[in-house]
Order: C-alpha cells, then structure tokens, then sequence
C-alpha cells in the first residue's frame, strides 16, 4: 500500500468488530509516528492507549453518567466556533443527516441523537481507544502539531489494516479521561480516536463524507 492508497482508504468509522488489536502493533504505530512534523521539533504530543479494562473502565464511568442526563463536563475549548457560519454549517449539517439517514432516523429524534453520543462514547465498540494531550501553555501551532501526529497514527493504521475514527467529542469529558489516564493538570486533553477493524455490516461504515473540490479552495499560481 502507498501513501495515496492510504489517504483514500482512511475515514471515520463508526462501528468496529470486537477482535483485539495485538499491543505490538498499537506500539509500532505510535512509535513511527514519532516522525510527525512539528515546529521547532517541540514533538508536544503526549498519548495514552486502552484497552482491555482500563478501557471498560472509562466506558462504565461516562455511561453512567449520561444515564444520570450528564452528558458533559465542563469543557476546556469549544469544539466549533459558536455560531457557525456557512459554508462551514451546511457541511456539518450535511454530514450528520448522512449518520441519522444510514440508522433510518431523523435529527428530530431525541433518542437518535442520543444513541449517537453513547455510540461516541463507547468508541463506537472498538477495542483500542487513545488520547492525545499537551501542555496546556503551549499554543495553536502546537496544537496542529498534535494534529499531525494524529493523522501520522491514523495512516499508518490504515497501512496495518486497521481502522480508526478522530474524536474531538472527547473533550467533553476532560476531568473524568484526565483523572483515569493521570493526565497532569499542567495538561489538556486535546482529542480521542477509536482504533480497531471496521464493521463493514453496519450502515454507519458505509458513509463517505464528500469533499470540496481542488478549485473551491486552492488558488495555483506561476
């Protein structure tokens, strides 16, 4: 597999079989990762991998939670901009009607949006689950830095085989991921991602998300 294959292939899935990915291979991942950009060569990312009970433990924690109706904590950063405008709007919007039509509901359903968010925090049932952090004094460019690394991970997964899923809903649960991963409170948690083998059968895994074309956003000079 190259490099383009691999960019193709990638994309969030949202449903995972239940097969264990080998810690080897969750290592050697995160490992070669380490070649990521960054800035000044500042490598600002920190990580934490579960699985097994550690992760079932953090599952237990949320879903308890939300059956008391607590469905966040108070959250460090928001996740959009409030207010979003368009073309930005139209896109999300766009892109969760795709996830309510693949469950055959609508987003007029309570219940549906409410499957949707346990479905977040349950990793979407895959068997790895990881967290990436940084120090909480460092700034935007670090925290694209942090992004890079993630999509570094999520790359390389595909080249193993393996799928996974970007999650910036975690930051909803800060205190409750923070004090499960000993995340020092000089730290913020930026973001989580499911990681596992995709559940081809479910209808969720058989969105793709569009994409602007080349022209809507490069400008090509000289």
């Amino acid at each position: 597999m190259n490099v383009t294959e691999a960019v193709q292939r990638r994309r969030a899935t949202r449903a995972f079989r239940p097969d264990p990915v080998p810690e080897s291979i969750v290592r050697e991942i995160l490992d070669l990762a380490r070649r990521a950009p960054s800035g000044g060569n500042l490598q600002p990312w920190r990580v934490a991998a579960l699985a097994g009970a550690p992760l079932a433990a953090l599952k237990e924690r949320v879903a308890a939670k939300m059956a008391e109706g607590i469905t966040s904590e108070p959250t460090e950063y928001d996740c959009y901009p409030p207010n979003l405008w368009e073309p930005f709007r139209a896109r999300r919007r766009e892109t969760g009607a795709q996830r309510y039509a693949a469950l055959g509901v609508t987003d007029k359903d309570p219940n549906a949006l409410g499957d949707l968010l346990a479905r977040n925090f349950r990793f979407f049932d895959a068997p790895v689950g990881l967290f990436f952090a940084l120090d909480r004094r460092l700034g935007p460019p670090q925290w694209s830095d942090v992004g890079m690394y993630m999509l570094t991970v999520m790359l390389l997964a595909v080249e193993r085989g393996l799928d996974t899923c970007p999650q910036e809903s975690w930051y909803s649960w800060p205190k409750t991921v923070g004090t499960l991963i000993g995340l020092p409170d000089d730290h913020i948690l930026c973001a989580g991602m499911s990681m596992g083998y995709a559940d081809a059968s479910h209808p969720l895994n058989a969105i793709r998300t569009t994409r602007e074309p080349l022209e809507a956003f490069a400008d090509l000079r000289g």
